[in-house]
């Protein structure tokens, strides 16, 4: 995942990967769940902006692209697509990978709090698992919403912490744990205990919940909407239809929801300013 040394030190990007890290998203990027789920969030997003007129190909940007799996997804709708992270070995990956399918992608290594794109350039801008390894997050999202344009889209996909079930620590109910006790295996984790984290170069600091991430974005010009708010209700029947309007009037239900589900998801429309 993206992240940056403190440039005031002077010292450089950790651009590397341990080798069991580096093959556990090797597989993970092609398994038939993975493709699903990407599938699924070019699918959401388009949805969010059925009714406008899309006179050209959208410019999307995927910081923190990994293996840069979801680059086939919007390159067979004819958009353009644009993959940076600060992982070298999983960037080569992607580069080949898309060489091999004859995918006109482009993959950079780069660092989520210094975007190599101009302001106002980017129409969808995809921040998937990437916030809660960011240490200056609030950095990272300065340049999301400095590089989208008005009319563009903020998907936030990030750890939940009000739900006890995570799969960023190899710990029970982590998400639950205390500051000090996070900070503890934190430390563990880039020391003597990478396995804990499946040997994450950065693994996750901050912790979020969609309450907090919308609150985030409102001051800031957005519109946003969570996970309750975009479900895709089309071929589903009356009882989960019925439940969801529940959910989404109710906010104790709502809530109650956001508990059992293990990440966050915000997708954001930034508006005219």
């Amino acid at each position: 995942m993206l992240n940056e040394q403190d440039r005031s030190s002077g010292k450089a990007w950790d651009t590397s990967s341990h080798e069991d890290f580096y093959k556990y998203y090797e597989q993970q990027s092609l398994t038939p769940e993975t493709l699903e789920r990407f599938r699924s969030v070019r699918d959401l997003l388009l949805r969010q902006l059925a009714g406008t007129p899309l006179e050209r190909p959208l410019e999307v940007l995927d910081i923190g692209c990994g293996a840069g799996t979801q680059s086939r997804f919007w390159l067979e709708r004819g958009h353009h697509y644009w993959g940076i992270d600060i992982n070298e070995p999983l960037i080569a990956l992607a580069r080949r990978r898309a060489e091999e399918m004859g995918l006109s992608a482009r993959f950079d290594v780069g660092t989520a709090t210094a975007l190599p794109c101009p302001d106002r350039s980017v129409d969808i801008c995809l921040l998937p698992e990437l916030l809660e390894h960011v240490v200056d997050w609030q950095g990272c999202m300065t340049e999301a919403i400095r590089v989208l344009r008005p009319g563009g889209l903020l998907y936030l996909n990030t750890n939940n912490k009000l739900c006890p079930k995570q799969q960023e620590f190899n710990l029970p109910g982590y998400s639950w744990y205390p500051g000090f006790l996070k900070r503890y295996y934190e430390k563990r984790a880039v020391t003597d205990r990478p396995d804990l984290v499946n040997y994450a170069k950065y693994p996750a600091v901050n912790w979020f919940s969609p309450y907090g991430l919308i609150e985030y974005l409102k001051p800031l010009g957005f519109e946003c909407f969570d996970r309750f708010d975009i479900a895709d209700l089309h071929g589903k029947g009356w009882a989960v239809k019925l439940l969801l309007v529940a959910v989404r009037n109710l906010p104790p239900l709502r809530f109650l929801g956001h508990v059992f589900t293990p990440y966050s998801l915000v997708v954001a429309k930034k508006l005219p300013t």
